[in-house]
């Protein structure tokens, strides 16, 4: 008799998209971010990140520099605009009809890394928002503004964004950044319903 050996399922991560504020209200965390998104993108298949500030830019081409040095070097001659102001909902807007139906296949995960601090007030944020989280297994909504104790959606970025995600976490320093690992390693959650 022989025994016959069975191939296991393999089990991929689903595609992940980061999509970064580098604003100056997120200049602090932009560094940091940066790496982190390097580190992920030279660990995993299909993993695609965007920056944005006053406009979008896809970096994914240049992370994938094994070296850091040359991947931040080779980041900061196509971003046209670090440390500026923030379109949030033009730049989710744009994505959304330029980037989404390239990136988004396969039950991809989105990581929209902002602190809501929108230079448009709330413009077109709640609808790009909504369609972004539409075309997505999951959207996690990653805010440095929820290191503070007490925290309040007051904005209007804030506000208009928040409804329309699947999970809001804080990401400000390297326990966050831990956590945020070890939630993306484990199995995916169920998507809530949204009324």
């Amino acid at each position: 008799m022989l025994s016959l050996e069975r191939r296991r399922r393999v089990e991929r991560p689903p595609p992940l998209v980061a999509l970064c504020d580098i604003s100056g209200s997120m200049s602090r965390y932009a560094q940091v971010l940066l790496h982190f998104l390097h580190a992920v993108t030279n660990d995993r298949d299909r993993v695609s990140s965007f920056l944005f500030g006053t406009r979008l830019t896809n970096v994914t081409r240049q992370l994938k520099s094994r070296d850091a040095e040359v991947a931040f070097e080779m980041v900061s001659h196509v971003v046209p605009d670090w440390s500026g102001g923030t379109r949030i909902g033009e730049s989710l807007e744009l994505f959304n009809k330029e980037w989404a139906r390239r990136v988004l296949g396969q039950g991809a995960v989105v990581l929209l890394i902002t602190d809501g601090l929108d230079r448009e007030g709330a413009k077109g944020l709640a609808e790009a928002t909504e369609r972004l989280r539409h075309s997505c297994r999951r959207l996690v909504w990653l805010n440095p503004l929820l290191r503070w104790e007490g925290f309040q959606p007051r904005s209007q970025g804030i506000r208009a964004m928040l409804p329309h995600v699947d999970e809001f976490r804080p990401v400000h320093n390297l326990q966050s950044l831990r956590a945020l690992v070890a939630t993306l390693s484990g199995p995916q959650p169920a998507r809530r319903l949204v009324a």
